[in-house]
């Protein structure tokens, strides 16, 4: 569809588009470009050159005038026409070889020829050397020369002159083929390279002084000189479109308009941006014209055919602001709005939240429903543990879409060893209130219990606009899929005691399911059997508000201690008490809690005593073997000298050395879950002791828990310790100047495993202090102190460096002498048997505490002797004995070593010479705890 439009000034009121339109034609094919010149002989008149993919067709358009306004008709009538051999891709036209009077055509192949036509006949044909796509074409007339860019992304230069004298194009059916007849070869005169593929080439000739050509890149504007010097080049900071040079404000300088794919409209003067207009659409051509009573019109073309003619400028406004009547200001009003905003203001920066908060409508509702009973038959794949049946319970999840749904996806992820016989699970697409149900069922897949009992579900899926987004749902598993019900053990080596402040409950009341099984018919005590073994008692007393939880395993008592203070906050609830409370009188567990630790760490220090030893003996394996292959190799055979017998002694001790890694690698996995319930038990302890807040008990887990699992670059101990640090260095610290000194501090060192687990057991018991002290966990805190004026001179670079345990001699031994303090009030002294008879008397008495005592104290160190005695390699078999002296001496070399730096680190912060009175005051402190020890 060829159409030709006037535009004018509408009148007022009228839309003047439809009589702007002088010309609309169908044509029979495609058109790939117009241009508009002096296209025919013996003629001055301008003509229109329609190209089409195998026909250039030039037209004259003529117009005869009416006697009414809209009279005027214009005709388009068909000069000649020329058939292409070849399919076109675009022209150019000009006065080729300095003629005067009239145009020549100029039109590329997609095959890279070259046709030039002069008015109603062919001239010649040339192939353009190395082409491969078709690009830009444009003619300056001002040096007779054609410019285009090639594959090579590189702007050539040809002569018309060279053109006219080179191989004739129809002589050769492949450009790449030496030359038969006659002519000279093909070359550009100059060549440009711009490395990146040319959006549009432009030739301004609007002014005689300036010889500029601007290439618009994919990414850059190019301008350089007719001779192919560069003048300059500007990186764009968007995708362009197309562009249009279009006059010379100033000498030497070029004014352009410049389109984007971000509907914006730019003007340049060279590199300087001088204007930005916004477009309704992305402009694929921009021309800039006068017509009668309109200059300087800025005319564009959308993509889909949209023509736009319009102005560089904004309209005036004539709208003044009314005049507001003066009233006297309500200071109260103001007063409570600003109160209201600052109280907004104080609630949004406490919290600040990483995550934006989901909307209240979700396209998803994902509910989990667990079964009240076990499955029969249990679906578990360990079908007993220690003769006790494994249970399975049946989990059901209902996915309610709101919206259509599309590539859904539902993970579960339970603790381990929980496991599910089914965690991954394919949605079908849902409509508008339609749901999908899923089942599978959990079970205990190893012979431990679990550090928490709570499931995640995750439903990953896509919006009807595309937008991929998750959503998580929790469930909780009973207690009875890990453990069962027993009789009471009436000796145990571990014993908790909570108190309440309501009467007793019976125990019945609050776990029906294992009261059929109860030999206790007042419902005073039940006991759980966990399939790992442990017992698990809970005694209430009967004059008392306290229970006591007891068992040979601490870790152990976890799931049982959380489950009970669950029902109970629900059984009082239902009856109405609002100002039940709970609590713990002490004193916490930190000896046992410690042998959790010790335990773990000696895992660690064990894993990595095996990757050091597999290392080694890796090495002398290849080293064996290059030996072997050696002596293969060689021409003349030599004599093995037992390296047979070596090599395969060596990958014994490496199939050895594997499987025993493996072995600890499970027991690791094992002690970190058991550290994980220790751990938790710690903190429900701690939070009822001092009656923490659920934000607070949030920022204690976080800390004493900094990871879901161990891994080799990062482990526990160093997490946790750093952790601790921080807050008895930011929010437990004693005094404002310490908490801004350590928030003044950038950097730290670098976390790997520690040397022993004293520092780590210091800190807990010195955090476990302070918040036994009135000490408070909170995060807003820091954001509220100020830097005194001394301390932000170190926090410049350089300025200080990460506070380590040597060069902090006071603060340490301050943290020690704390330490000691604390320890000492929780071990046994001879003045309980005398505080024993002014207690408070109750069938239960505190004689189960005073020997929890007692055996704490008296057994603390055994348990770590006998894990440090273990040999990792007693399980090895009897062909692998050299693995296990080789482990033994790794040991007791590590042991030796640890001993010696375990000396020089205590001598350390009391051998550093610092002042006199320092040194003084150091002495002093060094005695005390040495006294209390004593």
């Amino acid at each position: 569809m060829l159409r030709i439009f006037s535009p004018h000034v509408s009148k007022s009121g009228e839309g003047g588009s439809a009589d702007a339109n002088l010309l609309e034609v169908q044509l029979q094919n495609a058109i790939i470009q117009v241009e508009v010149g002096k296209f025919v002989s013996c003629s001055e008149l301008l003509h229109l050159a329609v190209l089409h993919p195998r026909k250039l067709s030039v037209y004259s358009v003529s117009g005869t005038a009416g006697n009414v306004e809209h009279g005027s008709q214009y005709q388009l009538k068909l000069v000649y026409q020329h058939n292409l051999q070849r399919t076109a891709c675009n022209m150019t036209y000009g006065t080729f070889g300095g003629v005067t009077g009239h145009h020549s055509l100029c039109i590329q192949s997609m095959d890279g020829m070259l046709m030039f036509f002069e008015q109603d006949s062919y001239s010649f044909g040339r192939f353009l050397p190395g082409f491969l796509l078709p690009g830009p074409l444009v003619y300056n007339p001002r040096t007779d020369s054609f410019l285009t860019v090639s594959s090579a992304r590189q702007l050539e230069s040809y002569k018309y002159e060279t053109l006219a004298v080179a191989t004739e194009a129809e002589s050769r059916q492949d450009p790449d083929l030496p030359v038969k007849t006659g002519g000279k070869r093909l070359m550009p005169d100059w060549v440009f390279v711009l490395g990146e593929q040319a959006l549009d080439l432009s030739v301004p000739s609007f002014s005689h002084s300036s010889s500029s050509i601007f290439i618009l890149g994919e990414r850059n504007l190019y301008c350089v000189r007719d001779n192919g010097q560069m003048r300059f080049m500007k990186k764009l900071e968007f995708n362009p479109s197309c562009f249009m040079p279009y006059s010379t404000v100033t000498d030497g300088t070029t004014s352009m308009l410049l389109g984007n794919h971000t509907n914006m409209l730019l003007v340049y003067q060279d590199v300087t941006l001088k204007w930005v207009a916004q477009l309704s659409f992305v402009p694929v051509a921009i021309r800039v014209a006068n017509f009668l009573e309109l200059k300087g019109l800025v005319v564009s073309l959308s993509s889909d055919g949209h023509l736009l003619c319009s102005y560089m400028g904004t309209d005036p406004t004539f709208f003044s602001m009314p005049k507001v009547d003066a009233r006297e200001a309500d200071y109260e009003q103001m007063d409570a709005e600003m109160k209201k905003l600052q109280k907004i203001i104080r609630e949004a920066t406490r919290t600040q939240d990483i995550l934006p908060k989901a909307d209240s409508e979700t396209d998803l509702i994902v509910t989990a429903a667990v079964s009240s009973s076990m499955d029969n038959p249990s679906r578990a794949l360990i079908q007993d543990i220690n003769g006790l049946p494994v249970p399975s319970v049946s989990v059901q999840v209902k996915v309610k879409a709101s919206c259509v749904v599309q590539s859904s996806k539902l993970t579960v992820g339970v603790q381990p060893p929980l496991a599910v016989t089914q965690d991954q699970f394919v949605l079908d697409p849902m409509g508008v209130g339609s749901s999908t149900v899923v089942a599978f069922s959990a079970f205990l897949n190893g012979r431990y219990p679990p550090a928490d009992l709570t499931g995640d579900i995750t439903v990953s899926y896509s919006s009807p606009t595309g937008v991929p987004r998750v959503l998580q749902s929790r469930f909780s598993l009973p207690l009875a899929l890990v453990c069962a019900p027993s009789s009471p053990a009436k000796t145990t080596k571990f014993k908790i005691t909570v108190d309440t402040n309501q009467p007793p409950v019976d125990l019945k009341s609050i776990f029906p399911a294992c009261s059929a099984k109860s030999e206790d018919k007042d419902g005073n005590s039940l006991a759980f059997q966990f399939l790992s073994g442990a017992s698990v008692t809970v005694l209430a007393s009967k004059t008392s508000q306290r229970y006591r939880i007891q068992s040979d395993s601490f870790e152990d008592m976890w799931l049982v201690v959380k489950e009970l203070v669950q029902r109970f906050d629900q059984h009082f609830s239902k009856v109405g008490v609002k100002d039940f409370k709970k609590s713990f009188s002490g004193p916490l567990p930190l000896q046992e809690y410690f042998l959790c630790v010790d335990h773990h760490f000696q895992l660690r220090v064990n894993a990595q005593q095996y990757q050091d030893l597999l290392s080694e003996r890796a090495v002398q394996f290849r080293a064996i073997q290059r030996r072997l292959l050696t002596r293969f190799k060689d021409k003349t055979p030599a004599p093995l000298q037992n390296l047979d017998t070596l090599l395969d002694a060596t990958y014994s001790q490496v199939m050895a050395l594997a499987e025993a890694a493996e072995e600890n690698q499970v027991l690791l996995g094992e002690a970190f879950v058991r550290l994980q319930s220790a751990t938790h038990l710690l903190v429900l302890l701690l939070s009822l002791w001092q009656g923490l807040t659920s934000d607070q008990t949030v920022i204690l887990e976080a800390t004493l828990l900094p990871l879901l699992q161990d891994t080799p670059q990062l482990g526990w101990e160093e997490s946790c310790d750093a952790a601790v640090s921080h807050l008895l260095r930011s929010c437990l610290s004693r005094s404002p100047k310490d908490q801004a000194t350590s928030l003044a501090q950038a950097g730290g060192p670098v976390l790997g495993l520690p040397r022993d687990t004293t520092r780590l057991k210091k800190h807990i018991t010195l955090l476990c202090d302070r918040i036994g002290k009135g000490g408070r966990l909170t995060l807003a805190s820091e954001a509220n102190v100020q830097v005194p004026v001394q301390v932000q001179s170190l926090a410049a670079p350089g300025g200080v460096e990460p506070i380590a345990e040597v060069a902090a001699d006071e603060e340490e031994l301050e943290l020690l002498q704390e330490a000691t303090k604390f320890i000492k009030k929780k071990q046994p002294h001879k003045k309980v048997k005398k505080d024993k008879d002014s207690r408070e008397k109750m069938d239960m008495s505190e004689e189960p505490s005073e020997a929890t005592v007692k055996e704490v104290a008296g057994g603390a160190e055994e348990p770590v002797k006998e894990e440090s005695k273990k040999d990792p390699h007693k399980e090895a078999r009897d062909p692998r004995e050299e693995v296990k002296k080789d482990f033994k001496k790794e040991s007791s070399f590590s042991k030796e070593k640890k001993e010696k730096e375990e000396k020089e680190a205590s001598k350390e912060p009391w051998d550093k010479k610092v002042s006199m009175k320092s040194s003084a005051k150091v002495k002093e402190k060094k005695k005390e705890p040495e006294a209390g020890e004593g």
